[in-house]
């Protein structure tokens, strides 16, 4: 008889395999915070009317508020090898557990088209300024989403890229 509470996914990693560390965690919020739309943030903030250093204080609560339960996640699956949603059935049981992890993908795919929406837009301005495009020449909208064909080509090119790493594995975002 198989049990389907478990399965080679969601079992607890050995103490041989895991291979994050705090210093890994640490590397990840650094890379996560420390990143294009944080500076757009920042900058928004000095243009909606605070001061440098306010919008870089708020910046920094904000992502030591993050790191607080970030730490209290990670920790579980560093020391003990339980990855997330074996984790959050402690908490909500074996169905209820379904609601955070859905919640998590979630923030993870909002999240995740912000950063390759900047991305792909960051290689549409790149090859503007090498002038292997002509930027101002770029009228061709795409109707439904009120871009340039360019614009959704770097997009997709970025997204791609992201694809590509996710799909290495975990070790490639840990090294990334």
């Amino acid at each position: 008889m198989t049990n389907h509470l478990i399965n080679p996914d969601i079992a607890p990693v050995s103490f041989e395999n895991r291979t994050w560390n705090k210093w890994h965690l640490a590397a990840l919020w650094i890379g996560m915070s420390v990143c294009i739309p944080t500076y757009m943030l920042a900058a928004s903030m000095i243009q909606a009317g605070m001061t440098w250093w306010q919008s870089v204080l708020t910046v920094l609560l904000g992502n030591v508020i993050v790191l607080v339960p970030m730490i209290l996640m990670g920790h579980a699956g560093t020391k003990y090898g339980i990855p997330f949603p074996v984790l959050a059935r402690a908490s909500f049981g074996t169905k209820g557990a379904h609601v955070p992890a859905i919640a998590r993908s979630l923030v993870a795919c909002g999240w995740f088209g912000i950063q390759t929406w900047i991305g792909g837009f960051a290689i549409y301005q790149v090859l503007g300024a090498l002038g292997w495009i002509d930027i101002a020449a770029d009228v061709s909208v795409v109707p439904f989403l009120g871009i340039t064909a360019l614009q959704f080509v770097c997009f997709l090119a970025f997204w791609i890229l992201n694809v590509v790493i996710v799909l290495r594995g975990i070790d490639c975002i840990k090294w990334l």
